[in-house]
């Protein structure tokens, strides 16, 4: 593959979505040949070669893969509604698990399948998570996105399984997150309510998706986790807020005790990122990483 550089045909499924416009966007910067997805929202722009599809449709991912023949597939297209897959359970299995098997299948002579998964994999009861530690989701999102690693590493040689948590971050398409609606309330110094006593690993989409696209040309295969530092949602907050100069006292603690969900939480799903900083793809400081979604927000609303 490196050889081949950048010439490289890569499909990047949900290129609409909040991690795949920046994969979109990075790849397409870095002079590869993209094929992206998009489903309901209108595609952004982005020159590369935009494919509608309804991942439920089975049999419209083999066709598509196979007018395409890409050499690399990032499967970033996904049910994340973890509320929602919990009441619509069969399109959850659909979208998670069947979309994933079937994309794997299709793509099984490519040269490298990239599947984004999750930090909800595991239970949360101790957190710090390893790529060897053995999963346990406690809700329905987390049992389809586990199955779908179980698709792609039982049907893809050559295949790269990557745990995020928390994404968060702004593009023109993506899903709203609690990392700009943070942003969005501090800015206008409105109060920020977060929860204090459930712990995760805030992951940075930019940021991310240069990783995956560094994965892309080394060739990186196996079970990775890419993510932030260990933080509270609380924690989180308030280092926004010291960033952008706002009174710490706009964020206010919450339990999640108080939450009316209808899935269960983990308590703790913060992942361990040893092997990630040992590969050269750990992220920034969060503190960077909170300066550069500040500039970026302000530079595309601005913009639109």
């Amino acid at each position: 593959m490196e050889g081949r550089g950048r010439s490289l045909k890569v499909l990047v499924t949900g290129g609409t979505g909040l991690l795949g416009y920046w994969v979109t966007k990075t790849l397409n910067s870095r002079g590869f040949t993209v094929y992206a997805t998009y489903h309901e929202k209108a595609p952004p722009q982005i020159d590369v070669k935009w494919i509608k599809l309804d991942v439920e449709d089975l049999d419209d991912i083999a066709n598509f893969v196979s007018e395409v023949k890409p050499d690399v597939v990032i499967h970033a297209a996904a049910y994340t509604d973890v509320d929602g897959c919990e009441v619509n359970k069969e399109k959850a299995y659909r979208v998670n698990y069947l979309a994933t098997k079937a994309l794997a299948k299709a793509s099984k002579n490519a040269e490298l399948f990239m599947y984004i998964s999750t930090d909800y994999v595991f239970d949360g009861l101790r957190g710090m998570y390893g790529e060897l530690d053995v999963p346990a989701p406690i809700n329905y999102y987390g049992l389809t996105k586990l199955l779908g690693e179980v698709a792609v590493e039982s049907t893809i040689n050559s295949g790269c399984i990557i745990r995020v948590s928390g994404l968060y971050g702004y593009s023109p398409t993506g899903k709203r997150n609690f990392g700009i609606i943070a942003l969005e309330k501090l800015m206008k110094r409105e109060p920020v309510e977060a929860f204090a006593n459930q712990w995760l690993s805030p992951t940075y989409v930019r940021f991310l998706a240069e990783r995956l696209v560094k994965i892309v040309e080394e060739k990186i295969t196996g079970i990775l986790h890419i993510a932030g530092e260990r933080l509270s949602r609380y924690e989180f907050a308030a280092e926004l807020a010291s960033v952008l100069s706002v009174e710490r006292d706009f964020v206010k603690p919450k339990q999640i005790e108080e939450a009316k969900f209808i899935a269960l939480r983990p308590r703790d799903s913060s992942l361990d990122t040893t092997k990630a900083k040992e590969l050269g793809l750990a992220l920034p400081p969060l503190k960077d990483c909170l300066k550069d979604m500040i500039s970026t927000y302000r530079e595309l609303v601005g913009s639109a």
